[in-house]
């Protein structure tokens, strides 16, 4: 987009889309490259496989934490500033996990680096949901072909890094979001212009202990599905339970008594924004397993390494592409609910076919069918969210619904890693393959979408 355009002119949003892609590759990236690299960090750390599922969760789960953060935060800061602020944690949590010299270094590194990673998409989708329909949309469908297409490619560029230069350099790739950063910087005044404004000044004081119950909650969540596969003792795994029961118990009475906190209460009670972020949530969930479990099940089946896993998988990527394009046309023609039964029906699908057939090719087509519920899914939900709700609630309502969504991913390889010790392969990915069956029925029994014609809500 050029940066002298016409302060009149009506944006491009495939353009637009290309910029803010840009910004968020990164962090998909991170997302597909270490899952190839998984079995090599267990074998050169001396843990066990299932417990190298933390590299993957705990960059989901603090990635779905920092979400409703950032989105609290624009209305206070300008996305810009949000934005640099998640490039600088998603560089420097990215260069700790690469050097870390345990398993335990590496997490700690993924979770800064997960957390800088959701700023970042949650300040890229705040400045695109500034456009108006249908350019918006077209520039959501092309963010969301550019994020799957990273993450598919991302097991080619994560088998290759691996092969040739070690797992460090794997999870040290995000690091080149900072030069990605400087690349859009001069876009600034384009991204004004459309539409960007300032920090909102009457916003109220950051609700801290809403943030702090509802993290308590999920890291809790989290740290159960994976109890069995890192060794918990009951003792702890009580102790978890515990903490998180009460983090939710804390959460509805905050809800309940401060309507404008952190998790505001006219936000979550719009009607189809739950059903919505759980239908997102399950086909995340059912993505992010595959994911997880496919490059291993390649390698035994093949005997190549990881290089060879991550060649074979990149078909998927051209699925996503193909799935971000048709869902940016078909939305303004089908509704919402409709997008997202077909696409959870997909995931589901994709998931079932990786338990049930046996060889590489079946673990390829199951994974490219789980990358179109991604690419589709993220498209239709970041659209749909500003439709949902008021104006002023729009980017907090972008942020809980992006906590939701990225929750269920990692929800999705810590149920997987979880029964792994305990149960075979294909009950392993049936259990799996429930999450995204519950989110077809959940869409077609809720129906998630705006309740009124979207040009009148403005």
């Amino acid at each position: 987009m050029p940066p002298d355009e016409a302060p009149g002119s009506r944006p491009d949003g495939c353009r637009l889309g290309l910029v803010l892609g840009l910004l968020v590759l990164p962090q998909y990236v991170a997302l597909g490259a270490p899952s190839v690299a998984l079995p090599e960090i267990g074998r050169a750390l001396g843990v066990p496989f299932g417990a190298t599922a933390w590299v993957l969760a705990a960059w989901s789960l603090t990635s779905a934490l920092a979400m409703p953060i950032a989105g609290g935060l624009v209305a206070r800061w300008s996305p810009f500033r949000v934005l640099g602020a998640g490039v600088v944690a998603l560089a420097a949590g990215s260069a700790l996990a690469g050097a870390g010299p345990a398993l335990p270094v590496v997490v700690a590194g993924r979770l800064v680096g997960g957390a800088g990673a959701g700023a970042t998409v949650i300040a890229v989708f705040a400045l695109a949901t500034t456009v108006p329909r249908p350019e918006r949309t077209r520039a959501l469908g092309v963010i969301a072909a550019v994020s799957a297409t990273a993450s598919a490619c991302g097991t080619l560029l994560g088998g290759a890094v691996t092969e040739w230069l070690g797992w460090r350099a794997v999870l040290a790739v995000p690091v080149l979001a900072l030069p990605a950063l400087l690349a859009v910087l001069p876009h600034k005044r384009t991204f004004t212009r459309i539409g960007e404004g300032g920090a909102d000044r009457s916003a109220g004081r950051f609700d801290v202990l809403g943030a702090a119950m509802l993290s308590v909650v999920a890291a809790s969540l989290m740290a159960l599905l994976q109890a069995h596969s890192v060794g918990l003792s009951a003792e702890v795994t009580v102790v978890v339970a515990v903490a998180g029961a009460l983090g939710a118990v804390g959460l509805w009475w905050r809800v309940r008594r401060t309507p404008h906190g952190f998790v505001p209460r006219r936000v979550i009670g719009a009607r189809g924004f739950l059903s919505a972020g759980l239908v997102g949530a399950t086909v995340f969930a059912g993505y992010y397993g595959v994911l997880f479990v496919a490059p291993s099940l390649i390698e035994r089946t093949t005997g190549g390494g990881a290089l060879a896993a991550g060649a074979l998988l990149l078909p998927a990527a051209a699925c996503s592409v193909v799935a971000g394009r048709l869902v940016g046309v078909t939305t303004g023609r089908v509704a919402e609910w409709q997008v997202l039964a077909g696409l959870a029906a997909l995931t589901a699908a994709g998931v079932v076919v990786v338990a049930v057939f046996d060889g590489p090719v079946p673990v390829v087509v199951g994974t490219a069918l789980t990358v179109c519920g991604f690419a589709g899914g993220q498209a239709v939900l970041v659209g749909l969210a500003p439709e949902l709700v008021a104006a002023h609630d729009r980017d907090t309502a972008q942020g809980l619904l992006n906590f939701m969504v990225f929750l269920g991913g990692g929800v999705g390889p810590a149920t997987v890693a979880g029964l792994s010790g305990a149960v075979g392969a294909p009950v392993v990915l049936a259990v799996l393959a429930v999450l995204p069956l519950g989110g077809l029925v959940l869409s077609t029994t809720r129906r998630p979408g705006p309740v009124s014609d979207p040009m009148t809500s403005r």
